[in-house]
């Protein structure tokens, strides 16, 4: 087990130490008001830098992460992120730019944020974009104030947002958030929307239908056209959940499919670092009707010189304090542009065929509830080994890590008991998910012959089971004797 930093404390020790002769900056003492300097010393870990060094590095390799192995978490698309696109976004020009910096000495930096614009556009097939949004939610929550201003503009008082039974959860939340009442819509045996309950509850005080896209189940939903003709006949918008956007690229585009508004997860589609809180870029695109309403300021460009221009009248307003999470931006430009539409296809293409070729693997052992081609991944069941053995999906997913792998998404969507939902990404190898499918059979075999073993899995991680409810409701982050 990995010490605190403060264990390795000793007074006197130091991480660096000037040469004799250099000078070093001013104090804090000339360059901050007395009343606001501190009076006692700071409390920080004196150690050298190798200590420093190897305790974090002895961290990093406790966590599981995607450099370290296959990580399968169905809708999160844990794929690989090329460390080209760290080296350019940590250019000087870039990473060193300051948000408040002047607009004629931002230029390039101004290019990215309209090109990346213009290229999620041409994606999703809409007519324009924002970059703004810090994250997936921070995007859907966008969307659906968008829908909101669209209605005040139209003096058209509208309650509810339609939303189905299989969706992400942030969807209900992003809908309460904007002071909506939420209606659930029926799934069908299929995994699809139910049309006729759809029908049943779509009526003039409907604001629109938050649809994911390949749906949670990671399947198109087959009558799409049919969805938003729906909708639309009563006058109410379709936003499009876009977390599985990367089942989609370079195939099909929401536009195209009758959605008026869509966010892209760049953190998850484009292959920038994502997990633990952050960070994220969850920008959104628009249909013509609903652009006057985007947030401010939008990116504009006039005789080759880029702008940020405020003269919307319509505008939502601002969604973030600066112009979005800029590092993540560079890297989902970077990875777009290498990639090319040809590349983005083949992304897709690639997901697709891997999320059915472990399907069709781990069928024998598992339920698939859905069990009919999926698009980017799919839903387990572990109801079987559960019958069978009284094991849970949790003790599955322990178990794997003593094997290496990170578990798949567990218990959602909630539609379907006992759930593992697994995606694979396009970025995985066969011989990895092979891997990854002989665990799972192992782990079944296990839970038959000796399923206490699994009970009380991980065994070999740096810790056991953890009372994650104790954890949640009493978070102590703080080191102190």
């Amino acid at each position: 087990m990995e010490k605190i930093i403060f264990e390795y404390s000793q007074a006197g020790k130091e991480g660096v130490t000037l040469p004799a002769g250099v000078k070093s900056a001013k104090s804090p003492a000339e360059l901050i008001p007395a009343d606001l300097l501190r009076k006692t010393e700071l409390k920080l870990p004196e150690v050298s830098e190798p200590e420093v060094v190897r305790h974090f590095t002895n961290l990093s390799t406790m966590n599981h992460h995607v450099d370290k192995d296959f990580y399968p978490l169905g809708s999160c698309t844990m794929k690989y992120n090329p460390k080209i696109n760290d080296r350019l976004a940590g250019l000087s020009g870039l990473a060193n730019i300051h948000p408040l910096q002047d607009e004629n000495l931002a230029q390039g930096a101004l290019q990215i944020l309209y090109e990346l614009e213009q290229y999620l556009c041409s994606i999703t097939g809409m007519k324009a974009a924002t970059l703004q949004p810090a994250a997936g939610s921070h995007g859907e929550l966008t969307g659906v104030l968008l829908m909101k201003k669209y209605f005040e503009k139209k003096n058209e008082t509208r309650r509810y947002i339609l939303i189905p039974d299989s969706a992400h959860g942030t969807n209900p939340s992003s809908a309460a958030s904007a002071r909506f009442e939420t209606i659930s819509l029926k799934s069908n045996e299929r995994g699809c929307i139910d049309l006729d309950d759809l029908r049943a509850k779509m009526n003039p005080e409907v604001a629109g239908l938050m649809l994911t896209n390949p749906n949670t189940l990671g399947l198109f939903e087959e009558v799409v056209g049919e969805i938003t003709h729906i909708v639309h006949s009563h006058g109410g918008l379709v936003y499009m959940d876009g977390a599985n956007l990367n089942a989609l690229l370079g195939i099909v585009r929401p536009g195209d499919m009758g959605f008026d508004i869509t966010h892209i997860n760049l953190h998850k589609t484009f292959a920038t670092p994502h997990g633990g809180g952050g960070p994220g870029s969850g920008g959104i695109a628009v249909t013509e009707k609903l652009v006057d309403f985007l947030p401010v300021p939008r990116i504009v460009k006039n005789d080759g010189r880029y702008s940020l221009d405020h003269n919307y009248p319509d505008s939502i307003g601002k969604v973030l304090g600066f112009y979005g999470n800029f590092g993540i931006i560079v890297r989902a430009y970077c990875y777009i542009r290498m990639m090319g539409r040809e590349g983005l296809e083949a992304v897709s293409r690639n997901a697709i065929l891997n999320a059915n070729y472990m399907r069709k693997k781990l069928g024998g052992v598992f339920e698939i509830p859905y069990d009919r081609v999926c698009m980017h991944e799919f839903v387990a069941s572990g109801e079987r080994q559960h019958q069978r053995s009284g094991l849970k999906t949790l003790d599955i997913a322990k178990r794997l890590l003593d094997y290496g792998f990170h578990a798949p998404t567990v218990y959602f969507p909630l539609i379907v008991k006992e759930a593992l939902m697994i995606e694979p990404t396009e970025s995985e190898s066969k011989e990895t998910m092979d891997r990854f499918v002989e665990a799972l059979i192992k782990i079944d075999q296990e839970g038959q012959a000796d399923p206490e073993k699994l009970h009380h899995a991980p065994w070999t991680t740096p810790v056991r089971r953890l009372d994650e409810l104790k954890a949640n409701k009493e978070l102590n982050v703080c080191w102190g004797k």
